[in-house]
This record gives C-alpha cells, sequence and structure tokens, in this order.
C-alpha cells in the first residue's frame, strides 16, 4: 500500500478528465503538491493510506475553477463607472484615473483583493492582463495562487512605461524573472489591435516565442472594433493579427464576440484559446460570443469574469450558469451548451485555452493539487437527485453558488478552510481599498466638474496660446472675392477647399465654455473627391480679447485637441445640455500681404442654409502687430470689394443660434 500525504473520502468526485468520470463515494490522494489518484472510495482506500485523512462529509470535491480573462486590480476600480459604451468606459474615466493612480502598490492591493475574491469562489487559477505585472505576480504568488500573468503592451504610454519599446523591454526582464515559477506563467499581452500596431504585434509573437509563454490579448470584442479594422485595413480581425503572424504563439484570444465560421477554424488551427466573458460583453454590449460553433470546431474555450470594473465581480459560478444560459437563448435552442460542458469550460478547456492543460483543470494523476469542495446541503440546492450521472453539473451549474465553496487546495497548500481564508488578511486589504477609493472619488468629483478637465483626461489636449484678429463680413457677391484675390499684390501660399461639419456642445454652466467638435472633409477640385478627413476638439472660452474699426476683433481659442472618437462619443462623454450641428462649405486661402501672412475663408453655410461670408484673420502676439494688422485687414476688405459689405461680429454658432 502506497503511502499519500492527503487522503480525501466521503467526496463526491467530479474528475473533469477526458471520460468526464465521476464517482457518487469516491476518494482523492494527493501528495506534495500533485494529484495521485482519483476514484471509487473502496479502490482508492485499498491501494493508499493517508498521513492525514480528510473526511469530505458528502461535499463535492472536483477541480478549482479556471478564471481564463481578467484584470485583477482593477478591484480598485469596481463600480467607478458603469451602464456606459466600450469606448466611453476605457477612455474617458478607465485610462485616465489609471493614469492618476496605478501604481505598484496600487496593483499589489488590488490583485490581493482580487485573489482573497477568487478563492472564496473556488478559483484556483486566472489569467490576467495589466500594467506592473510583476507586482500582480508578488501578490498572487502571495496569496498561493496560480496565475497566467500578462505584462500589458500598448502604442502609447501606459503607467508604467513611456513607450512601447520600454514596455517591451520590461516585458523581457519580466517573463526572465518569473519563467519556470511553480505558481505564475508570465506572459506577454499586447492589450488589442486597435491599442497597438503591426509592429508591436509582430515583436510580442516573437517574444512569446522566444521564451515559450502564451500571449495574451483581447480579440474582436465589439462591432465597432471589427468595422473598424475592414475600413483601416481591409480585412477582419483574425486574418490581420495572423498576417503579423500573432496566431504563431500560444494565443490566449479574449471575448472573440464577433468572428465568422472562418476566423474560428483558423483559431483552432493555430491552437489558440479563447476566453468567454458573458457577465462582460452583455454589461458592455458588445454582444453574444458563437460560443457553441467555437465548441463545435473544437477550440478550447473557457470562461472569464474580465476585470471588476466592466462585470463588476469575479464570481465564476456566476459566470458559468450565464455562460449556459445565454447559449441557449441566442441558439433558440434548450440543449445547447448542457450543463456538463458549461463546467468544463471552467476547468478542464479552460486550462486547455490558457494553454496549461498539463498542469492543472481535471483531477488526473500527475496534475496539481487544484481541488475544491463543494457544499450541496444549503437550502438552495435542496433536493439533490442522481437519476442521471448529469444531474450533479447541473445541480452546481444553475443551482449552487460560489458561498458553497467551503476548501480550496492549490499546488497541495490549503489556501480556505470552512470559508476562512488562509492568506491573505481581508480586513486589512479592504481598509486601505476604502481609503484609496476616497482618493479616486475626489479626483472624479473634481474632473467631472470642469469641462476641460475632462478634455485634458482624454489626452493630447494643448492650449492654444496665440491671439487672432479677425474681420467677418456678409456677402452678396462672392464671385467678385474669387476674382480680386488674383491681384499681383496679394501672394497665394496655397489654396485649400473643405466640407466642414461643426457640432457645438453647451453645458448649463456657461462659464465652462462651449466644445466643438471639428470634421474637415479635404475636397480634391479637379477630381471632385474628399481625400482626407481631420476632427480636432475646440474648446471656446469668452473669445472677444478686443475690438478695433471696421469691426475688426481681437479672438482667442482656449484648448485645442485631436479628435480620435466618434460625435456619438464625444456627446456620452461630455453630456452636453443642448447641441448645434452646422455645416459649411469653405474655400481657404493662406496669404501674403505687405509681407504679413493673413487666412482668407469664402464660406457658405449649407446648414442651416444661410449667406455667404467671407472671414479674414491672422495670428498675433502683440498689442502693437494687432494694431498693424487690423489695418491691413480694413485694405484687404477693400481690395476684395467687401469694404462696404456687412460686418458680422458674432461667431456662426452665434449667427445660427439667434436666428
Amino acid at each position: 500500500m502506497q503511502t499519500v500525504d492527503t487522503l480525501f473520502l466521503n467526496a463526491h468526485v467530479l474528475t473533469m478528465d477526458e471520460k468526464m468520470n465521476q464517482y457518487p463515494r469516491g476518494a482523492v490522494a494527493v501528495t506534495g503538491d500533485s494529484i495521485v489518484a482519483a476514484g471509487p472510495e473502496d479502490e482508492i482506500k485499498k491501494e493508499y493510506s493517508g498521513k492525514e485523512t480528510i473526511d469530505c462529509k458528502g461535499k463535492i470535491i472536483m477541480p478549482g475553477l479556471v478564471n481564463a480573462h481578467t484584470h485583477v486590480p482593477m478591484t480598485l476600480l469596481r463600480g467607478i463607472a458603469d451602464d456606459l459604451r466600450l469606448d466611453v468606459w476605457l477612455q474617458g474615466y478607465m485610462w485616465p484615473v489609471e493614469r492618476q493612480f496605478a501604481s505598484p502598490e496600487f496593483v499589489r492591493l488590488g490583485t490581493s483583493i482580487a485573489c482573497a475574491e477568487l478563492i472564496k469562489s473556488g478559483v484556483t487559477t486566472f489569467n490576467d492582463m495589466y500594467f506592473y505585472e510583476d507586482d500582480v505576480a508578488t501578490a498572487t504568488a502571495n496569496a498561493g495562487m496560480r496565475g497566467v500573468c500578462g505584462q500589458s503592451i500598448l502604442k502609447f504610454p501606459t503607467p508604467d512605461a513611456a513607450s512601447y519599446e520600454d514596455a517591451m523591454e520590461k516585458a523581457r526582464d519580466y517573463i526572465k524573472k518569473w519563467k519556470g515559477h511553480p505558481l505564475i506563467v508570465p506572459s506577454i499581452a499586447p492589450h488589442a489591435p486597435y491599442t497597438t500596431t503591426a509592429d508591436i504585434l509582430r515583436e510580442t509573437a516573437d517574444l512569446a516565442k522566444e521564451f515559450d509563454v502564451p500571449l495574451h490579448t483581447h480579440l474582436a470584442e465589439t462591432s465597432f472594433e471589427v468595422d473598424n479594422m475592414r475600413n483601416e485595413q481591409g480585412m477582419p480581425v483574425i486574418p490581420y493579427v495572423k498576417k503579423q503572424g500573432l496566431l504563431e504563439a500560444k494565443v490566449i484570444a479574449a471575448h472573440c464576440v464577433h468572428l465568422d465560421i472562418g476566423e474560428i477554424r483558423t483559431l483552432h488551427h493555430a491552437g489558440a484559446g479563447v476566453s468567454h466573458n458573458p457577465s462582460s460583453n452583455l454589461k458592455l454590449a458588445s454582444g453574444f460570443a458563437p460560443v457553441v460553433k467555437m465548441l463545435d470546431a473544437g477550440l478550447n474555450v473557457g470562461i472569464g469574469t474580465d476585470g471588476p470594473a466592466s462585470n463588476n465581480d469575479l464570481d465564476m459560478f456566476e459566470e458559468v450558469r450565464l455562460a449556459a444560459f445565454i447559449a441557449k437563448a441566442v441558439t433558440n435552442d434548450p440543449t445547447s451548451l448542457p450543463a456538463p460542458q458549461a463546467l468544463l469550460m471552467a476547468t478542464r478547456l479552460g486550462a486547455q485555452a490558457l494553454h496549461l492543460g498539463h498542469l492543472t483543470g481535471s483531477l488526473t494523476p500527475s496534475r496539481r493539487a487544484d481541488l475544491i469542495l463543494v457544499d450541496l446541503s444549503p437550502v438552495h440546492n435542496s433536493p439533490s437527485f442522481r437519476r442521471s450521472p448529469d444531474n450533479t453539473y447541473a445541480q452546481i451549474v444553475y443551482a449552487s453558488k460560489s458561498t458553497d465553496v467551503t476548501d480550496v487546495l492549490i499546488t497541495g497548500t490549503w489556501v480556505m478552510r470552512a470559508r476562512q481564508l488562509l492568506t491573505p488578511i481581508e480586513d486589512e486589504l479592504l481598509a486601505q481599498a476604502a481609503d484609496l477609493a476616497k482618493q479616486i472619488d475626489s479626483f472624479l468629483v473634481e474632473r467631472e466638474q470642469s469641462v476641460l478637465s475632462k478634455l485634458i483626461a482624454l489626452g493630447g489636449s494643448m492650449e492654444e496660446e496665440s491671439f487672432e484678429v479677425q474681420v467677418k463680413v456678409k456677402l452678396n457677391n462672392p464671385d467678385r472675392v474669387l476674382r480680386e484675390l488674383t491681384r499681383d499684390n496679394i501672394e497665394i501660399i496655397y489654396a485649400r477647399h473643405y466640407r466642414q461639419h461643426d457640432a457645438y456642445f453647451f453645458f448649463d454652466d456657461e462659464s465652462q465654455g462651449r466644445l466643438r467638435f471639428r470634421e474637415d472633409d479635404f475636397v480634391d477640385d479637379a477630381k471632385n473627391t474628399v481625400t482626407q478627413t481631420r476632427a480636432r476638439l475646440t474648446l471656446l472660452g469668452q473669445k472677444r480679447e478686443g475690438k478695433f474699426e471696421h469691426e475688426v476683433l481681437l479672438s482667442r481659442s482656449r484648448f485645442l485637441a485631436p479628435a480620435t472618437n466618434s460625435l456619438r462619443f464625444y456627446r456620452e462623454y461630455f453630456k452636453p445640455k443642448s447641441e448645434v450641428l452646422i455645416e459649411k462649405d469653405r474655400l481657404r486661402w493662406f496669404i501674403k500681404y505687405k509681407e504679413t501672412e493673413f487666412y482668407i475663408n469664402l464660406d457658405h453655410m449649407t446648414a442651416p442654409p444661410l449667406a455667404h461670408f467671407l472671414e479674414v484673420k491672422s495670428r498675433t502676439w502683440s498689442r502693437k502687430d494687432a494694431d498693424n494688422k487690423a489695418d491691413l485687414l480694413s485694405e484687404l476688405l477693400d481690395l476684395l470689394g467687401a469694404a462696404n459689405s456687412e460686418a458680422v461680429t458674432e461667431d456662426y454658432i452665434d449667427i445660427v443660434a439667434n436666428k
């Protein structure tokens, strides 16, 4: 008879192995960090004796759950911004707060809290992607959990890297440090195709292959992402990342909501793993992933919670149940994704999706001793039927709750006994989190009170330092201006044709100014086509700084920023009280007159339909310069035949609003 360290008796054993063996009166033998045997209790007792024998009191003993995709430090951002679209949520709230608060200390605290939550819900392995991943790994190992911990790579600066080159260097050092650790599997995590570049995808794939570690990324999460990829690259997401060599690595693809059958087959052929995240996909309205088609194609599909800021919990019992229900509703077939398969996704299939099937996910000899005990005696689990072998799976998936998990063993070490965590210390963690929440609250409250602060939070905004002198008149005869521009004393440096689409946002507090979203369509007159489009944001305050003769004005724009998102995004992010839309056709000339540079705009208001306007302006830097240019503006009006035209002192938005 062989002696083992621990013998678990009097259990209903769900092995989740290849044959889906289960033993209603079963036992499991464990030595060191590994499972020695699992089977009928009578047979196990004949072959093994335990240094320690544990009476499981009829509880379920099964593999620990595998959370296939999350961002564990974001426990500290739970509930910070809800009921928003993904782009607004991410760019408007998550990234600005992370830029302000993310640090090694932040990450270790958030990870420790997440580990406590995960352990108490029966999770023994999770797959993470975040910043300062070395600190995620440290906190995870200290908690005794198994983690695939991915160092994030993005094309723009992140809290832990000034550039993607810095991030790649950190990732290399991080992987070297943790490679071969008994609990931590280091990985590389290019965030998503839309937040990286083709070069970044190729370099991260090369690094993953060099060290034989997983590559974790978000793929095809939203229809917006997919549509943009088709428009910009002329192909769907999966062919694009395949082109960059990404699928040559051990890919873990999160979400995969918007895939066609060809892309599914491509992922399967590449041996990629997929993480299905039903709660996050629902909450962010990303859509319904074709999970049944993926499974039918042979893909290893696990289940993930996503981060606690987009879910808002790490409860895998809830996630498994939801995955099963959604599959049935989407396919209109109650037999889709039955309970055994759903639970399989949270155990063995999930481990295989993380490329860890050789280590965990089933109660199979030589696998790590990652197991949990589940109590089916609470009232919500009663009664229990055993007519069909599938009854037990159904009871766990459809009736059981995470609070039914009583004990958790990871790599042969207890991390929870009788619902009491052995690591970490909950009370201390929660007190620290509460203090941090107050700081984040104060930051956001202050920011939300200022349109300018919200603009700056998006990144890329800059203060416009220059002043302008300008004059605007209403034209009855725009053709004359066109003729007079050919005068010898007017030097045309360049001429352009735009179609401008302006959306002005107004706010309850008028002192906030007004925000203009502008799209410029550059028109090729010879071909009558739009050659490019440029979008900008301009925050306009009380513009009028002074006034000269002939209704010449001195004005200024306060802040400029590139507009990298849609008008819909900015509506939802800034939440204006009201909005006014203006469209105009603009002919612009950049000229020199008496060695002085001016912009001349000939504008035709098309929506709402108004008159033609002539606008002449020039940048200035001093009162003396402004006086001189104001005089030259008057001369130019004369030369262009507009001296006697009706002067307009209002901006276009004011003309429209007043009208």
